[in-house]
Formats: C-alpha cells, sequence, structure tokens
C-alpha cells in the first residue's frame, strides 16, 4: 500500500469517526426480513442519550461484513411470505465504516434567509439547487457532506435531498409512494461506493444512484427524481434572493465549511470501496452530467463542457441543452471548501419554452467578469447556469429543467455501463 493509500485511508478513519452519532449509531439495522442479523450487526456504540456537540465513537472503517442473501423463515409456525429476491449481489453491499446513521440525516430541517447565509457561505460554494411548489431551497454542500441525507417537505411534497461525496452524486427524491411517506436513513453501506440509504418503515436498503429499493421487503420499488442541479451559492442567491437555505443548526456539532475528503477528486485517484472495473474512457474522477431517458444513457464530461459552454443533444429521442459556467468551487478538492478549485457548475434542460424551440450559443462579447453569456439565438436574451433568462426579450423566464447527475464518472459508468458519451464537434 503506498503512502496516498494508507493516508486516505485514515482520513477515511477520522471521517468515520467525526460523523458517528451518539444518539442513534447505537441501533442495529434489522436486516430486511430473513437476513441473518449477526452477520450484518453494526459496530456497537454507548446509546445513552447526549448532548449534540458530545464526542462519537469511532466505528471501523475497515469492516466488510458481507451480509448473507434474504431466507424464508417461519414465524409463530405460521409460514412468511420470503424476502423478494435482492436486486443486486449482496457480497457487492460493503460496509462504509459507519453504522446505521452514524452519518446523521436531518429529520427536521431549519431554513435562513438567503441574507443570514451570506454570512458564512462564500458566493464560490456549491449548493444543491431546488426548486419546487413555487419555491427555491439550497443545501449547501458544506452541510450535507456531514449529514448526505435531508428529509424536507415543500408543501404537499415529501423529498428526500441527497449526497454521496464518494460518487459526488446530489440526488432528489419524492419520498411518497403510493400513499406512504418514507424516511430515510444511511444504512452504513455502500454499493459501488455510493450511499446505500434505508427506510425508516420497512428498513428496506435503496440505492442512492438508481433511486430504488435493492434489498427487503420494498425490493423493485422506484423513487420519483426531482430536478436539482449542484451550482454555486452566488448563482443560487442572485437567481432567488428570497430563497430558503439549509440552516448549520442541524442538532449536531460539525466543523460545517471543512471538507473531509481532502484532494479525493484529485485526478488519478482511485475511489473508495469501489471494487468494479474502472471504465477507462475518462479519468475515474472526472465530473460529468449524466443524463438518461428510454433506456439510453449520456455523460457529458465537464472538461469538455468547460470548453464548449453550451451543448445540444438528443438523448432517447428527447432534445436537451446542457448549460455550463465556471465559478463553482469543488466540494472535495481543499480541506476548505471555500478555498478549493474551480470546477464550474452544469444543468441540463429542456430547449422548448411555450411551445417555442429555442437554440443556444455563447456570446463573446457580452458576460461578467470575463466570462461570456450563454444567449439564445432567436431573441438574444442572456441565460444563466439555472436555466432562467436575465436579460432581454424573455427576462425573467425559465426553462423547464430535467433531472440529471452531476457523478464522477465512475459511478456514472458503474450504474450505466452502456453509456456513451457526448463529443463535441
Amino acid at each position: 500500500m503506498n503512502h496516498k493509500i494508507l493516508v486516505f485511508v485514515v482520513l477515511l478513519a477520522l471521517v468515520a469517526a467525526a460523523c458517528a452519532m451518539p444518539a442513534q449509531s447505537g441501533r442495529s439495522l434489522k436486516a430486511p426480513a430473513g437476513e441473518q442479523a449477526s452477520e450484518i450487526e453494526q459496530p456497537q456504540v454507548d446509546t445513552t442519550e447526549s448532548e449534540p456537540d458530545a464526542e462519537p465513537s469511532e466505528p471501523d472503517p475497515t469492516q466488510t461484513a458481507e451480509p448473507e442473501a434474504p431466507a424464508e423463515s417461519t414465524e409463530g409456525g405460521s409460514e412468511r411470505a420470503p424476502t423478494p429476491t435482492p436486486l443486486v449481489p449482496l457480497n457487492e453491499i460493503l460496509s462504509g465504516g459507519p453504522p446505521p446513521d452514524g452519518i446523521p440525516p436531518i429529520d427536521a430541517p431549519k431554513f435562513v434567509t438567503v441574507e443570514a447565509a451570506g454570512e458564512w457561505l462564500v458566493d464560490r460554494e456549491p449548493v444543491v439547487a431546488v426548486e419546487l411548489k413555487g419555491a427555491a431551497k439550497a443545501y449547501p454542500l458544506q452541510i450535507m457532506t456531514w449529514h448526505e441525507i435531508v428529509n424536507d417537505e415543500f408543501g404537499d411534497r415529501y423529498v428526500s435531498v441527497t449526497y454521496c461525496p464518494l460518487c459526488n452524486t446530489a440526488l432528489v427524491f419524492d419520498r411518497e409512494v403510493n400513499g406512504t411517506i418514507y424516511d430515510f436513513g444511511t444504512s452504513g453501506r455502500l454499493y459501488n461506493s455510493a450511499l446505500v440509504m434505508y427506510d425508516r418503515q420497512t428498513e428496506s436498503w435503496w440505492s442512492q444512484v438508481m433511486g430504488k429499493a435493492i434489498v427487503g421487503e420494498l425490493t423493485g420499488t422506484q423513487l420519483a427524481f426531482v430536478p436539482s442541479a449542484i451550482v454555486s451559492w452566488g448563482d443560487f442567491k442572485a437567481t432567488h434572493p428570497d430563497g430558503k437555505v439549509l440552516s448549520r443548526e442541524t442538532g449536531h456539532r460539525r466543523p460545517y465549511g471543512a471538507n473531509p475528503y481532502a484532494q479525493y477528486d484529485s485526478p488519478g485517484n482511485r475511489p473508495f470501496l469501489f471494487r468494479g472495473e474502472i471504465d477507462e474512457r475518462l479519468d475515474a474522477m472526472e465530473r460529468v452530467v449524466g443524463v438518461e431517458f428510454d433506456d439510453e444513457a449520456k455523460a457529458y464530461a465537464f472538461s469538455m463542457l468547460a470548453e464548449e459552454r453550451v451543448v445540444a443533444d438528443t438523448v432517447g429521442g428527447r432534445e436537451v441543452v446542457v448549460f455550463y459556467y465556471p465559478g463553482t468551487a469543488s466540494a472535495l478538492d481543499q480541506e476548505r471548501i471555500a478555498e478549493s478549485r474551480d470546477i464550474g457548475a452544469a444543468a441540463v434542460f429542456d430547449p422548448v419554452l411555450d411551445g417555442r424551440q429555442l437554440t443556444f450559443g455563447v456570446d463573446e462579447e457580452d458576460g461578467v467578469g470575463g466570462t461570456p453569456s450563454i444567449v439564445d439565438d432567436e431573441t438574444g436574451s442572456t441565460w444563466n447556469v439555472l436555466g432562467e433568462a436575465t436579460s432581454g426579450p424573455l427576462a425573467g423566464e425559465a426553462l423547464t429543467p430535467i433531472v440529471h447527475g452531476n457523478h464522477f464518472w465512475f459511478a456514472w459508468a458503474a450504474f450505466n455501463p452502456e453509456t456513451a458519451i457526448f463529443e463535441a464537434g
């Protein structure tokens, strides 16, 4: 093991320790119906109620016990329906270190105004932007990195906002399925290095990247994705000055603003606890915009987007347009997120507005801070990374966002092995 890998393993141990939550991490997440609980029981810690800033116990980040397959069982002498067959091999679901909810989700999120959040966020810091039911909210990655899941509400819509730093996957789901509202937590396990969630109602395990239950009673159940984007705080507040921002008052003491995964996204790095084959068409840690329609998946590399700035394409028979703007910091580079390198931000939209097809390009003579603006050819209106026209005849209009991911390439390719890669020119 070279020194770089060793340092990273030690770092992950420290992260696991920092993320453990004393009030909940003592629970042993039951294996979904019929599994041998003794084989997947997570490390035990003191379950005594404690203050949010109490020192957590340290789980073992090297634990990779493999759960046994669900089995039929009887209870009280009567037969119970067999557990659905898992969607993925159980020996590929690995322990990431922390116990269930050791990385504590936020179940009762508090929000502050844009003005208040400006006291601790700098313009280039990344946030997950979600607009739903007439409300816009920002979930700073300086908070999401330490919690990974926020169970939230937008009026009568119940959502889970999720972020897995190991795969850079920021995905939002509608957590109401067939009339049942599910609350999600962190299982402490990883599949293809990505977050495995569990629901507290049935304790089924869910792949965050797939948005689907992969083990347990609800196996095969699909959550509906909600459009979202990782953008800079500056872009969010300019677009949504009346928006709300996830508060640092989470009930937990964490060094918000610090990055526990320093230099994790450096080119050439090997993803943590990933046992699959790396698709060598791109660097494993290259960020890509991933889009999928009708079983066609396509990836747009950030390195390409930084050159092209705007890309029009068709995926699964559906026309899409991808916008890219520089000015967003990586959450996984330097020890302080605000000091990390600029990796930019990208988002995907339907290019049709009110029945009118728009085409987009870059105006080299228009822009802010030396960055040329994205404009539409039809009216000359200027558009920002969140798909809103900021000037021109269409000012105030907004394109319809399309569900997409900003995954690391290794993760997108692992879950979409037949993916195409868009090539400019």
